[in-house]
């Protein structure tokens, strides 16, 4: 496989600085269908980045593409606001009978502007409204954005820099599990509100992921979502759940919370809501907390009409009438692939650990002394983009799409595996001085 000679000199010059995944990926890709995209130059890669969880259902899925030409050469409306549409209306009802009402929710759904931090400003924002508290409980390792009031919840200090003095109060506690080990966070949190001399102030919600994606694919246990929801119950907290990178199916279930069978008051979504990897976000909010007044959080991009039509689609084609229990069980069999692989081929072969629900995935790679991010690199120069996580990009990250073959699924860990063997041996030639020792190909700046 040959790679191409890297981004073109544009995005050198005129790019900011900010940019992150094209250092990581050096080429410029002009086509993807399901789990493959294409370079410029032809080179096809196996995707297992999936635009960081927004594309769940692959690349250009067909029945959302036809849908959504159709809209469009019958002039369906682009831009709305918040005003009411026929795509609106479509998504609304389709959700509503086909998501929210077989699983027991009442929620009202909130159009938030696009992107999944907007979302979790809404709800940090709503749950303060509603309680009249100010202070939120966040985890450490969590990942909700980086805008103001989400980046308060964020626990990576790389991100705040410069700017904590104008974060909201918010309280950080150990997640269940995390590179420290096993913590009883449940314990802490109920030390910290019963104390009344604890000196932190009764939170309005707490908002955590249930799978840790940034993090480092960490997994809370079913026992502590049962017990925090009972927590905040007990306390008169609301419970937020973002679920924007590992709802929308990537946990084997719509919502990932469902494996608890606990109701949050909060809901997070974006990614692959829309199924197709157009930008939209929603917040769920239980009836009695749509304390909202008229435009009290608005958007001029609230209303997506083009995501409202593939994201209607994509609901009726994987989850209506029953389809959704088939379409998660696929996932949950790949899921125990990817767990009986990596059993086989890097817990029984290299000294790392893995972890992981569905198809989110992590190989930390730490105890084995190897970089992440070396592995990476390698993994793109044979064809798989694959990104890493973690506090210092320890943790291989798998997350390709949710409709991927089995073949793929297996080509896209045997590269993995290789990129791993490979670093290994050059890491002990490296540790011996053998001056053959290489790097592999070095990013972009």
């Amino acid at each position: 496989m040959t790679q191409d000679d890297g981004p073109a000199a544009v995005f050198e010059s005129r790019e900011s600085a900010v940019r992150s995944y094209s250092r990581s990926f050096p080429a410029t890709f002009a086509t993807a269908r399901r789990e493959f995209v294409t370079g410029a130059d032809g080179t096809r890669y196996l995707d297992f980045l999936a635009g960081a969880g927004a594309l769940n259902y692959g690349h250009n899925p067909e029945f959302a593409k036809r849908a959504l030409v159709d809209y469009i050469e019958r002039d369906g409306l682009t831009h709305a606001l918040d005003l009411a549409t026929t795509a609106k209306q479509d998504f609304l009802e389709t959700f509503e009978a086909q998501i929210l009402a077989p699983r027991g929710l009442d929620h009202r759904v909130q159009f938030c502007s696009p992107s999944g931090t907007n979302a979790v400003e809404a709800a940090l924002k709503v749950a303060r409204l509603v309680t009249g508290r100010t202070n939120v409980v966040a985890f450490g390792g969590g990942f909700h954005g980086v805008s103001t009031g989400a980046l308060a919840a964020v626990g990576s200090e790389f991100y705040k820099q410069g700017l904590r003095a104008t974060l909201p109060t918010t309280t950080h506690i150990p997640f269940p599990d995390s590179p420290m080990g096993p913590f009883d966070s449940l314990d802490l949190l109920d030390r910290l509100v019963s104390d009344s001399s604890s000196g932190v102030e009764k939170p309005a919600a707490v908002i955590l992921e249930t799978v840790q994606c940034e993090g480092g694919v960490y997994v809370a246990p079913t026992d502590f979502l049962v017990g925090l929801r009972a927590w905040c119950d007990t306390h008169g907290v609301l419970l937020i759940v973002d679920d924007i990178q590992v709802g929308c199916g990537r946990t084997g279930t719509f919502f990932s919370f469902e494996r608890a069978g606990i109701r949050p008051d909060l809901i997070t979504l974006s990614k692959s809501i829309s199924g197709y990897g157009l930008p939209m976000a929603l917040l769920l909010v239980k009836p009695e907390y749509d304390v909202w007044k008229p435009g009290q959080h608005n958007g001029t991009f609230r209303g997506n009409q083009l995501a409202f039509v593939t994201a209607a689609e994509t609901v009726r084609t994987h989850w209506a009438d029953g389809s959704g229990d088939a379409f998660g069980a696929e996932v949950l069999r790949k899921g125990e692939i990817v767990a009986e692989y990596l059993r086989q081929n890097v817990t029984s072969r290299f000294a790392a650990s893995v972890r992981g629900l569905g198809l989110i995935w992590g190989i930390d790679v730490s105890p084995a002394g190897i970089s992440g991010a070396k592995v990476s690199r390698r993994c793109f120069e044979r064809g798989l983009i694959v990104e890493t996580c973690g506090r210092d990009s320890e943790v291989v990250k798998i997350l390709p799409p949710l409709i991927l073959s089995d073949d793929s699924l297996t080509a896209g860990l045997d590269i993995i595996v290789e990129a791993l063997y490979d670093e290994a041996q050059n890491g002990r030639r490296a540790a011996a001085g053998d001056p053959l020792a290489t790097t592999p190909h070095a990013t972009t700046s």
